[in-house]
């Protein structure tokens, strides 16, 4: 189980990175060199996982784990946020807005999330057996 402080601690993470996000894709689009297929894609996957993570861990585990509506619910914001995200690139330069890019945000969101669920029902199982 989570303490309040901790979850307030995901809480402000989760916020501030939302914020980096919004700036990273506020700047004009260039032109980059890909090193490998499917490169941005990735770096979407990644940039929402680490959302997904610290969106979880705003939420309050009980000695099972989390609940489904805690996931369901991350699992919104984490989507919204990525249309949103592609939906406000449509007005920067140099920026699409892009159906695969939300697809990649929604699936390292969902990594993430489960990521969080899997270590605090890790974490809870050998706190139990410890006892």
């Amino acid at each position: 189980m989570q303490n309040q402080p901790l979850r307030h601690l995901f809480l402000l993470l989760a916020l501030a990175w939302a914020g980096v996000i919004y700036h990273f894709s506020s700047q004009p689009g260039t032109d980059t060199p890909l090193l490998f297929p499917f490169q941005d894609k990735l770096y979407h996957a990644i940039v929402f996982a680490i959302l997904g993570f610290l969106g979880m861990g705003t939420m309050k585990a009980d000695t099972h784990g989390y609940q489904a509506w805690q996931v369901r619910m991350i699992t919104a914001l984490v989507i919204l946020y990525a249309i949103l995200d592609e939906f406000h690139q449509r007005f920067v330069p140099g920026r699409t807005a892009d159906v695969f890019d939300v697809m990649a945000d929604v699936t390292g969101g969902l990594l993430g999330i489960w990521l969080m669920y899997t270590l605090v029902k890790i974490i809870n199982r050998r706190s139990q057996t410890a006892l």
